[in-house]
């Protein structure tokens, strides 16, 4: 019989605490964190977040955990080695523990894709916190922008008014005007909350190119790891790891990323690039008057540029 959501999220926050007391810096996040803070219901596969640092250990905390007597391995030709020299560069490793019925699913970021502050610092029980969430949801999914707002929300109602940055829903955010102030630096930091401030009728279209702004940032970014994994993904392939023990596929995948994949993709690609291109692909979805608001986005790169 297949896992229940509870059971799924005992076992991965009992990982949590199995690694915390092997000295590694971990905490949950993307759609199991939303679960634990109430915006979402259900979530199959485990987002953590893991300090580079700390890869050796928590590798050593995934090959000794069974799920139903599974043990993990690596998922699929693409996935880097869990190691601390490509983690900080924005790489994210991916575990599976395969069971008669069904999978667990993990996957591991050394750094958040998109983050103005430590994650480390925000941790909250098992989880990151919310803030942190909401910055690695401005995916170029539609389905993950809900979760944003909905994470702004709830935490503009705890009193953390770094919830202003992350609602792009037009009439919830003229709510919460009504209620309070904008802070001047949220207004310094997102230049749209302005029309908002104003009820400026501007804000419905403005949100939506803000939005679009991250659709594309998040386009770019991935098409920059696809091209830089290519040569790994055929060098794994060609190797040959299907059937090998976790230890000797890690080896196996090591020596590969060693001589093909590289470290820092976006560094080496450039982050103001990377911008110009978002935006540019941005003018062909929008009508430029309303990209006036867009926010300097550059802050939320520093952990990876």
């Amino acid at each position: 019989m297949p896992l229940s959501y509870a059971e799924l999220e005992r076992f991965y926050e009992g990982l949590v605490t199995r690694a915390r007391e092997q000295g590694v810096t971990c905490a949950i996040t993307s759609g199991m964190a939303c679960v634990a803070y109430g915006i979402s219901q259900t979530t199959r596969d485990c987002d953590l977040l893991c300090a580079p640092e700390s890869c050796d250990r928590l590798f050593t905390v995934i090959r000794e955990t069974r799920l139903q007597g599974a043990l993990a391995s690596y998922r699929g030709h693409i996935t880097p080695p869990l190691d601390a020299r490509w983690m900080r560069g924005g790489w994210t490793s991916h575990f599976v523990w395969r069971m008669p019925e069904q999978e667990a699913y993990l996957d591991i970021f050394g750094s958040p894709p998109r983050a103005t502050e430590a994650w480390q610092s925000e941790i909250q029980g098992f989880y990151v916190g919310p803030h942190i969430v909401a910055e690695m949801k401005r995916t170029n999914r539609g389905k993950d922008w809900p979760f944003v707002t909905a994470l702004g929300g709830a935490m503009l109602k705890a009193r953390d008014p770094r919830g202003w940055l992350h609602i792009f829903d037009d009439e919830l955010l003229l709510g919460f005007c009504s209620e309070a102030a904008i802070p001047s630096i949220a207004l310094s930091r997102r230049p749209v909350l302005r029309l908002a401030e104003a009820h400026d009728p501007r804000l419905r279209a403005a949100l939506h190119a803000e939005m679009q702004f991250w659709h594309e940032l998040d386009r770019a970014r991935i098409r920059i790891y696809e091209r830089a994994v290519r040569p790994y993904v055929v060098a794994v392939r060609k190797v040959g790891v299907r059937g090998q023990s976790l230890d000797d596929e890690h080896h196996t995948r090591v020596i590969c990323a060693e001589q093909h994949l590289a470290k820092t993709p976006l560094r080496d690609y450039g982050l103001e690039k990377i911008i110009d291109e978002a935006r540019s692909g941005l003018l062909e979805l929008v009508n430029p008057a309303a990209t006036e608001w867009l926010p300097n986005v550059r802050e939320y790169f520093n952990f990876l540029i």
